[in-house]
């Protein structure tokens, strides 16, 4: 019992320290620009007012927009691309799958950095203008290695079933689109959830290869600190475009958080 007390204490403790910097943005997100500029930082907003939220909104909106016009095609596409290359590598034995495995394995560990000078060569020469096409595909393209969760998950997949599935008449279209996928449930949400965190939070590649237009919501916002009035910092709008940067990605966590652990535990490494 006291073991527990204080595991139960220690996590809550870490709980107060991760959530408290979000509850100082939140209250100063409410506040006028006035109120902090005079050092009111701390405690509850004098005039709460949502002044903050319309002009972070105003700065942000379009950038959102792009932000989700970005993540959702690239997750989509990455994860169903993930899956077959996954399934291929575990199922479909060809010559050179060790090594394609190797490669795999190699890249998905390599920062995503490391691409950036050699894909803006090679998109100079090819001729390709910055915009949100470009980045998508770049993205799909990168997130090849996580073909390696569905590998894995696969590897305790029986191959009784999909061998009875061959005997019904089922190619392999069919049997990957209506057997494996309904049984990759756990894997899914993993790869969707750090897809997601990672093409929404992603900072370089959205600056680097998309126009003034067509900037993710992480690039627009590293330009709204320098966007204050007559060179006065307007933290609360700073504040409160945090805030609506975040949501996104909160709310992914909010939704299928809980079945995260159960997905990374299926596609743990074997093999």
């Amino acid at each position: 019992m006291l073991k527990r007390s204080l595991a139960y204490a220690l996590a809550a403790l870490f709980a107060i320290y991760f959530i408290l910097p979000l509850a100082f943005m939140l209250l100063n997100s409410f506040k006028s620009a006035a109120e902090l500029q005079q050092g009111g930082f701390l405690g509850w907003p004098q005039v709460p007012g949502l002044d903050g939220w319309r002009q972070a909104w105003a700065a942000l909106g379009g950038s959102f927009g792009n932000s989700l016009l970005l993540a959702v095609p690239v997750v989509a596409a990455s994860s169903l691309l993930a899956a077959l290359n996954g399934f291929i590598l575990c199922k479909c034995r060809f010559r050179g799958s060790d090594a394609v495995f190797l490669l795999l394995l190699v890249a998905l560990f390599l920062p995503i950095k490391v691409y950036l000078l050699p894909l803006a060569i090679s998109l100079a020469k090819l001729g390709l203008d910055k915009s949100l096409g470009v980045l998508i595909a770049i993205h799909v393209i990168y997130s090849l290695p996580l073909a390696l969760f569905f590998r894995n998950h696969y590897l305790g997949f029986p191959d009784e079933l999909l061998r009875a599935a061959r005997i019904d008449g089922a190619g392999f279209w069919a049997g990957f689109t209506r057997i494996v996928l309904p049984l990759s449930k756990p894997v899914f949400v993993v790869v969707v959830i750090l897809q997601f965190t990672t093409i929404w939070n992603e900072y370089l590649f959205g600056l680097v290869f998309t126009g003034d237009g067509d900037r993710p919501i992480t690039a627009a916002l590293a330009q709204l600190g320098a966007a204050g009035e007559g060179g006065v910092k307007q933290y609360n709008v700073e504040m409160a475009g945090a805030l609506l940067a975040a949501l996104p990605t909160l709310a992914v966590y909010l939704v299928a958080g809980r079945h995260f652990t159960r997905g990374l535990v299926a596609g743990a490494v074997k093999g």
